[in-house]
């Protein structure tokens, strides 16, 4: 089809270009208004291609392996100061975390051979390879601690165990948010500042619930107090990643990351404040206290984890900030 005027003397259409008419030479002020493009696909497929990994395995795998090395972190303080409630429990809480957060990666890789297969190399760029070779050294201290704390045998090496244990315990605990955050995953790399303060802060709470849990209130103290300054430095560092990542912190207030978040954050307060303040003089609130830190910290990793996957989903959490910013340059 041609396009014939009635009117043959009529100037065309021009639409693509509006505005002011040409100044001078140069024609300045002249706008275009072709409008803003929405990305939904490239060309049929994802802008990014969202994680296929299981909530239960990964997001088991961040909150126990942060509870395993924040709790042997506290096992050796309380070895060290004669507590031997709160060192037993605290080894307990340490092999029971790393084997749970070991057996739930395994179970993601598909088989035992995979993990394996990653031993191969050391790669110190690789926040995975570092990774593996941290559970490898820690996985055997906890275990010799807390089985020669519950049978009595070689009670020396299992004293030096725990000890080693303690060391390597902050890594654990906090190599896991460089590994999300090390990703495309908007939701996850936007925070990469904060994300292991907001990691560490929150396996130290769950270290600390599970101590309030199994020692006596009189051991407690080291517990209550872990708790209290985990709590502090989660949400303190989760209110300071949200407001820094723009866009991409959006999935972090709304469906179901957001709502874990919220309930992460109330647990993890409630715990806070029942353990290390009730808890000093009563059993009972030391218990309940000490559960809510636990289911705390655990909905902060489910929530940060279901956040990220809602912001691989949407386009926008992609798209729009990469125009922003080559709006600015």
């Amino acid at each position: 089809m041609t396009d014939v005027r009635a009117d043959a003397t009529a100037p065309p259409d021009r639409t693509a270009v509006t505005g002011r008419r040409r100044r001078g030479r140069r024609g300045r002020g002249e706008q275009p208004m072709v409008p803003d493009a929405s990305f939904q696909s490239y060309y049929g497929r994802p802008v990014l291609k969202k994680p296929t990994w299981e909530a239960r395995d990964i997001a088991g795998y961040l909150f126990l392996g942060g509870l395993a090395g924040a709790s042997s972190v506290l096992a050796a303080g309380a070895q060290l100061t004669n507590r031997p409630g709160l060192a037993r429990g605290a080894k307990t809480g340490a092999l029971v975390g790393i084997s749970g957060s070991l057996f739930a990666l395994v179970h993601d890789l598909g088989r035992p051979a995979r993990f394996l297969y990653m031993l191969r190399m050391v790669k110190p760029t690789s926040p995975m390879s570092i990774g593996t070779w941290l559970l490898m050294a820690y996985g055997p201290a906890a275990g010799a601690a807390a089985v020669s704390e519950w049978t009595g045998v070689m009670p020396r090496a299992g004293r030096a165990a725990a000890l080693a244990a303690g060391v390597v315990g902050p890594a654990v605990a906090a190599y896991t948010a460089p590994l999300m955050a090390n990703t495309a995953v908007p939701a996850w790399h936007g925070g990469h500042r904060e994300l292991p303060f907001v990691f560490v802060g929150s396996a130290a709470a769950a270290a600390g619930g599970l101590g309030m849990v199994t020692a006596p209130v009189s051991e407690a103290g080291p517990a209550r107090r872990a708790a209290v300054l985990g709590a502090a430095l989660e949400v303190a560092a989760a209110k300071r990643m949200a407001r820094g990542m723009g866009l991409a912190a959006e999935p972090l207030h709304t469906g179901r990351g957001g709502s874990l978040m919220k309930a992460a954050e109330i647990l993890t307060v409630a715990g806070a404040v029942a353990g290390g303040v009730l808890g000093r003089r009563s059993r009972t609130a030391a218990v309940l206290g000490g559960l809510a830190s636990l289911a705390g910290s655990a909905c902060t990793r489910f929530g940060v984890f279901h956040a990220g996957v809602q912001s691989a989903e949407d386009p926008k959490y992609t798209v729009r900030p990469q125009r922003e910013r080559l709006r600015d340059q």
